[in-house]
């Protein structure tokens, strides 16, 4: 193992990764936490929070990725993993397990998320609708 590839220490705090609007999702806000960067590329770990009301939500998607968890800080979020909605709440945490479609389509305005994932660079591919999707809740 060299140095370029040994795993470096990492401590970020708020201020030095603020939340920013240009992820994977326009109505989504991203706050980098460095892990990334630590694992030159291994593994990702960012928060996530609600930008604005859902409309439409992520559509139905599977990510191209070896490991992925969501442990849902504040809030909640509804998914459908298949057929079937699933609602996360603040505490829960869930194994996406690799090439699982689904979709997120309704949450809270609160809703914040830590997201794990590797590897860093991790695709999304589009996939087709195995059911219809639910309403969501409209914000108040």
């Amino acid at each position: 193992m060299t140095d370029t590839d040994a795993t470096l220490f990492s401590h970020v705090k708020p201020k030095d990764t603020p939340y920013r609007s240009d992820g994977l999702r326009d109505f989504f806000l991203y706050r980098d936490l460095g892990i990334a960067k630590a694992t030159h590329g291994k593994v990702i770990a960012h928060l996530v929070k609600a930008n604005h009301p859902p409309t439409n939500g992520t559509g139905w998607h599977r990510h191209v990725a070896d490991f992925q968890i969501v442990i849902m800080m504040k809030g909640w979020a509804k998914f459908m993993y298949g057929d079937n909605v699933t609602l996360v709440e603040a505490g829960d945490c869930v194994h996406q397990r690799p090439g699982l479609v689904h979709y997120l389509f309704d949450y809270s305005p609160d809703m914040e998320y830590l997201e794990i994932v590797s590897p860093a660079d991790f695709g999304t591919v589009d996939a087709e609708a195995p059911c219809a999707v639910p309403p969501v809740t409209p914000w108040t």
